[in-house]
């Protein structure tokens, strides 16, 4: 295998095997990826094996002689395609290992890519992970419902949604995102003192540069905007990526509504429906009243891993050892 570290040249490359993959959605497309450059110096990695095709990439980036997977991104990890088995993961990773090394890097911090966003089994290179004694440094409390398998829905989730529709309240797909952006702000802001990910504008980009991907569905009554949730949808996935309410549609369960639209009817056909993590300080406390709301939808918890691998406790030959 041959390691490089990405350059404006592979992008077509990186994009078609991206696509075609077996866990990748399309934050990993570099449209998505390269429009917060500004603050996140990338450093993902191609793999290419000995006849110059591409077997795995790693969205990374770099700082101060850490590399992250990514930590501009909600998940990471190798990006491989329907060809990619043990053997062949664990030659992989042994060489993005030796390239990091081999430049003095000091970590790999790692985020899993959830089981619910692979296409087929992708999970290699947790065994891979487990070889190289990584160490589990966070494990996210994702909630999700899976059709198939959904739990019945809370009945005062349905009381706040009846409320919603006797008092008018009426759920449709928007494009005003700066009306639903200061719902957010001042949500966020009362709630935890913090500010969206994303400013307003980054937002607006990225849904031009991916409409079938990013949809904001809010509620109004009478005309205003009352609450709203992003959602980033991919192949088996709509994962509410944002969600804010104001005083009064608390009052009214417009966002009793809003998820009661999306799960029992617009996202009805969708494997997964992901309502994000439910917990605080690196995973280690747990915000029941969040996680209690939306398992009142019908959720169950799925893990989300995060791990570190310290360069200098990897021995050069490691994972090829296990092949023997």
């Amino acid at each position: 295998m041959r390691v490089e570290r990405y350059q404006e040249s592979d992008k077509e490359a990186w994009d078609a095997f991206v696509r075609q993959s077996k866990n990748g959605t399309f934050l990993f497309l570099r449209d998505y990826m390269d429009y917060h450059r500004a603050r996140f110096e990338d450093h993902s990695l191609v793999i290419r094996d000995d006849d110059d095709r591409i077997a795995a990439l790693l969205p990374a980036n770099v700082r101060d002689q850490l590399l992250s997977s990514h930590a501009g991104l909600t998940y990471g990890g190798f990006v491989a395609d329907e060809q990619m088995k043990l053997p062949k993961m664990l030659v992989v990773f042994e060489a993005a290992l030796s390239f990091l090394k081999d430049r003095s890097f000091a970590a790999l911090v790692y985020k899993c890519v959830p089981h619910i966003y692979h296409r087929a089994a992708a999970e290699e290179d947790l065994y891979a992970l487990f070889l190289c004694n990584a160490k589990l440094r966070r494990r996210g409390a994702l909630t999700v419902v899976e059709g198939a398998h959904r739990l019945a829905v809370q009945e005062r989730r349905r009381r706040g949604a009846r409320k919603a529709q006797k008092n008018g309240v009426v759920v449709r797909q928007s494009d005003d995102l700066p009306t639903y952006w200061e719902i957010l702000n001042e949500r966020l802001l009362s709630t935890y003192g913090t500010r969206p990910a994303h400013a307003v504008e980054e937002l607006q980009l990225l849904r031009s540069r991916f409409p079938n991907h990013i949809k904001l569905f809010a509620a109004y009554q009478e005309g205003t905007m009352l609450a709203g949730v992003v959602i980033y949808e991919s192949y088996n996935v709509a994962h509410a990526q944002y969600i804010a309410a104001n005083e009064r549609s608390r009052t009214l369960g417009a966002l009793d509504l809003i998820f009661e639209e999306l799960l029992d009817n617009i996202y009805q056909s969708k494997k997964y429906f992901a309502f994000g993590t439910s917990d605080e300080q690196e995973g280690r406390k747990l915000n029941r009243g969040l996680i209690d709301q939306k398992e009142g939808y019908g959720a169950r918890v799925v893990a989300h891993d995060h791990y570190e691998l310290n360069l200098a406790d990897w021995t050069p030959g490691q994972l090829i050892e296990a092949l023997a």
